[in-house]
């Protein structure tokens, strides 16, 4: 008997929307209209979050004033500012890798962020971190470009032994005139490999 009933009222609901044909239309015209709707603010809302993100500058007394975890964030956006694919993995089990992005030619980077409180005044970034980075940036993470990055200094060892491992090491001074520029970070360094796919210019 419910069954019979329910079938009597679907029939009736389509034979009243058949006969009412232009509410159909109009309620399908108004869902197009707020669908689109949609779609254009969530495409400048995100033009505008692309927009916010180029125009990103940072002063290195801004970058002092971080806690670790907001540093590794703010290297994130500024790798996301220069074009690059960016993700912050900082905390545990990170293997020593707490930004990890994929420029616009393909490269993928591992940085491993260590925020000073005190700048170059705090300890020194020592080779113990370097090696950490180096048996996980290509092996785990893929890593073409492996970086330690610090608003402090390295230490006198780390500085050689960074350049023997393919370990690129970004100090306060390049941080600062990367993070309150407008060229990306491998413009600021040396020994950066090719592409991975071509480009306009090769």
């Amino acid at each position: 008997m419910a069954a019979v009933v329910g079938v009597g009222l679907v029939l009736a609901v389509v034979q009243w929307l058949l006969a009412h044909w232009w509410i159909l239309a109009l309620t399908a015209l108004v869902a197009a209209g707020a669908g689109g709707l949609w779609f254009q603010q969530a495409r400048r809302r995100a033009e505008w979050a692309r927009v916010r993100a180029q125009a990103l500058r940072l002063r290195i007394a801004e970058i002092d004033a971080l806690d670790h975890r907001a540093f590794e964030f703010a290297i994130r956006d500024l790798m996301r500012r220069d074009g690059c694919k960016a993700e912050q993995l900082g905390g545990a089990g990170d293997n020593a890798c707490d930004v990890r992005a994929v420029d616009p030619v393909g490269r993928v980077w591992a940085i491993q962020c260590k925020h000073r409180r005190d700048g170059d005044r705090g300890s020194a970034v020592g080779v113990g971190v370097l090696q950490q980075v180096n048996g996980t940036a290509r092996q785990i993470h893929g890593a073409d470009i492996a970086v330690v990055l610090t608003n402090g200094r390295f230490s006198s060892k780390a500085i050689p032994w960074g350049k023997q491992n393919r370990i690129h090491l970004v100090d306060r001074r390049v941080l600062g005139e990367w993070a309150a520029g407008s060229r990306p970070l491998w413009d600021l360094l040396d020994r950066i490999p090719p592409p991975r796919r071509p480009t306009a210019l090769s």
